[in-house]
């Protein structure tokens, strides 16, 4: 695109042209994704009129030009369907001009006459300027207008924009980790509105991506019984990791509030230094039996709530399933899986040559022995051949990256791309999927 700035009232009523100068209609707005902080927010799309008054959607992806007597797409082909505004969204000529902010640095109310929207290198646009003019009394004459970063203007962030309910609708669509980002941005009255209308699963899943500090304070907010139904609908080596941030007495206090059968795996991890194997498993890995066969260990890694790193393999053992387990025989890889009959047994196919990591086994050792095997998760056993857990990559790098750094997951700027507010990959506007 030739244009580096594009202001957006001027866009208004502009033709919107096919690659091969096919009219689809004309700009009515454009469509951004709010944020919780004050950074520029992405520019999603436009809402284009067609010629039977039907206003749809066209992602930003699609624009090829920006000129100042038509926009120019990449393609004639769009999705015919109505467009409807989300939660987190925001139309800049019909919601964002006209609003009054104010200014951080000098605490002036103005109005938004115009907003300046600007390409990135990944192809993105945001809303970098705004175009403000002080707000005009019976008393004073009509100010001149001043261009201002996104920035410096509060009052647009979805927090300004959005009540509780409104954060809830905008974070059901979330990963966990975004969300927890998210949260950190709020003030702790908004982040105690909101972990108090999330279910159990949910706060226990936004709760396993926060920085030990955040999740200190906002289980401190918590009462003892709904800490202790968190803690138990959290992943065992997240909830032991946790608890080692607490008191002794605050960590025996939840713990005994806990169910035992939660419980219990939970103490036996904050038996073992948290910088070991021990420490960093998770106590409950994909177990089979010998006799189980590939279809089963294909059912059990398709299980959308299996991380994918512990999904890369099953292990194999003699009863008890459950860990410690009966004698550990090996494991089978998720792509040798892929490559058997489903019919077959795991026993046939069973790694037994594959190293294995004892329980006292350090980070280095840890980091190691997955760089050695090309592995993502990894056994731990002990001396007498029982399974008790695996140790995944995921649970290294925490280990290994500096110390909150949960806490600068801000993006775009560390390298992140995209706002967390849809699903992974490519974008769904880029992938041709209706956004409605």
């Amino acid at each position: 695109m030739a244009a580096t700035q594009v202001f957006v009232a001027r866009m208004a009523g502009l033709a919107v042209f096919g690659p091969d100068g096919e009219r689809i209609g004309k700009v009515r707005d454009v469509v951004i994704s709010l944020r919780v902080d004050p950074s520029p927010p992405r520019v999603l799309g436009l809402v284009v009129e067609l010629a039977t008054r039907r206003r749809i959607f066209v992602p930003m992806l699609r624009v090829t030009a920006v000129d100042p007597a038509a926009i120019t797409l990449a393609t004639g082909s769009v999705s015919l369907r109505g467009f409807h505004q989300r939660p987190n969204e925001a139309l800049v000529i019909g919601q964002v001009l006209d609003a009054t902010v104010t200014l951080s640095d000098s605490g002036q109310e103005v109005v938004v006459v115009d907003a300046a929207i600007e390409p990135l290198r990944s192809r993105d646009w945001v809303v970098g300027r705004l175009a403000v003019r002080p707000r005009r009394s019976r008393l004073t004459r009509r100010g001149s207008v001043q261009v201002v970063p996104w920035s410096a203007a509060q009052g647009l962030t979805l927090t300004d924009r959005q009540g509780t309910e409104g954060l809830l609708s905008v974070f059901e669509a979330m990963r966990p980790a975004d969300v927890a980002a998210a949260l950190s941005e709020l003030p702790p009255k908004r982040q105690f509105e909101v972990i108090d209308a999330l279910d159990d699963e949910r706060l226990a899943d936004v709760f396993e991506e926060m920085s030990e500090s955040d999740q200190r304070e906002l289980l401190a907010h918590l009462d003892s019984e709904r800490a202790a139904d968190v803690l138990e609908a959290m992943s065992p080596d997240d909830a032991a990791d946790l608890l080692g941030e607490l008191s002794p007495a605050e960590s025996d206090r939840l713990l005994a509030l806990m169910e035992p059968e939660e419980s219990e795996p939970v103490r036996r991890l904050l038996s073992y230094s948290s910088d070991t194997a021990g420490g960093l498993m998770t106590p409950e890995p994909i177990i089979l039996r010998p006799d189980a066969t590939v279809a089963e260990a294909l059912a059990h890694i398709r299980n959308p709530d299996i991380p994918p790193a512990l999904a890369s393999m099953v292990f194999v053992c003699r009863p008890p399933s459950a860990t410690p387990t009966g004698r550990y025989l090996g494991c089978v890889h998720a792509q040798r899986l892929l490559r058997e009959a489903p019919f077959d047994l795991v026993a046939g196919i069973v790694d037994s040559e594959l190293a294995r990591l004892t329980p006292e086994a350090t980070l280095s050792e840890i980091t190691r022995y997955f760089a050695a095997y090309n592995l993502v998760a990894g056994p731990v056993v002990d001396s007498e051949d029982h399974l008790l857990g695996a140790v995944t990559v995921d649970d290294v790098l925490d280990h290994i990256l500096p110390v909150g750094w949960r806490d600068e997951m801000t993006e775009p700027g560390d390298g992140f791309v995209g706002n967390g507010s849809r699903s992974g990959g490519l974008p769904a506007e880029e992938l041709g999927a209706d956004r409605a």
